[in-house]
């Protein structure tokens, strides 16, 4: 059996149709869980609590951690690590394998082209401190040999849901208006796709010798600034490129009356200096090669026009 707790997402959804290539038996956690195979599992849970964490994690071969809880430093610090903490127990009790799904916060800003498994944990944010701690919790497990866990890493994600192209970019060029980014425009930001991330994800979880390590998941290493991206978009929705760039001030302004956005203040500095997600490592290891930035914007158009 392989869970994967945190199942609705984005990933989570991507993750379920990949592990099908493993195996039959795929167990999918959340509130409101909803196939993606035929034979899917469905184990509605609340997640924040202590049996229902347990219960989805018994019988499991693999657990992989794909959740995604409300964009806010506060609900961050008071979720993040107990959670982690029910799941690690859990995992132990029941001998699951776990496959944590990471992101960038905890890096250090100063060394974010590009970022590396090597790249120095130095959170400059709230978020990046709850991410720096969650990480540390894993693989102190792992070196005092208590749990088989990998911490699959992601840059920003390019994806047809809760994404920044989608939200910021996609959704307003696709209506003729104005494609908003942060900070600055002419600075290099890579993302990786979500077919990429859930299949070298899914990999991972299913190849003994990778576990006990950190992998950056493959993303296309194109050194592509924000206003390219934007023009990307709009050429291959066949529309005028145009774009606002949110400035610092202005973002904590109008994050007054739109909470996300508040929210993003502290991560700003992720925009406005070059930002280059190197996955070499998994690449070389697995013989693969990440879609393209056009090949990326192409999905993520097809995903939209099928709905």
């Amino acid at each position: 059996m392989q869970t994967i707790l945190g199942a609705g997402g984005s990933i989570g959804t991507e993750l379920a149709k990949e592990l099908v290539k493993y195996t039959d038996k795929i167990r999918l956690v959340s509130r409101n869980p909803k196939k993606v195979n035929e034979t899917d599992e469905l184990f509605p849970a609340d997640l924040t609590a202590p049996l229902p964490i347990d219960r989805a994690i018994e019988g499991s071969d693999v657990v992989y951690v794909t959740i995604g809880f409300k964009y806010d430093s506060k609900v961050w610090q008071e979720k993040w690590p107990s959670f982690m903490k029910l799941v690690i127990a859990s995992c132990k009790r029941h001998q699951a394998r776990l496959v944590f799904f990471d992101n960038v916060y905890m890096y250090d800003r100063d060394f974010l082209s590009p970022m590396t498994e090597e790249t120095p944990i130095r959170p400059t944010s709230k978020k990046g401190e709850v991410r720096a701690q969650v990480a540390d919790m894993l693989l102190s497990e792992i070196k005092r040999g208590q749990l088989k866990a990998v911490i699959a890493r992601s840059a920003d994600f390019i994806g047809s849901r809760n994404s920044f192209l989608t939200e910021m970019v996609y959704k307003n060029l696709a209506k003729r208006r104005s494609a908003y980014w942060l900070s600055h425009l002419d600075k290099v930001h890579n993302f990786t796709d979500t077919s990429d991330a859930a299949r070298a994800t899914a990999l991972l979880g299913n190849t003994p010798e990778a576990f006990g390590q950190v992998w950056h998941l493959p993303t296309s290493k194109t050194p592509i600034t924000g206003r390219q991206w934007v023009d990307l978009v709009a050429d291959k929705l066949g529309v005028p490129s145009k774009a606002k760039v949110f400035p610092n001030w202005q973002l904590s302004l109008v994050g007054i009356f739109v909470p996300v956005l508040k929210e993003m203040k502290e991560m700003m500095y992720q925009y406005d200096r070059d930002y280059l997600f190197d996955s070499s490592k998994f690449e070389k290891q697995f013989n693969y090669q990440p879609v393209t930035p056009e090949e990326a914007v192409d999905r993520l158009i097809s995903a939209f026009r099928k709905k």
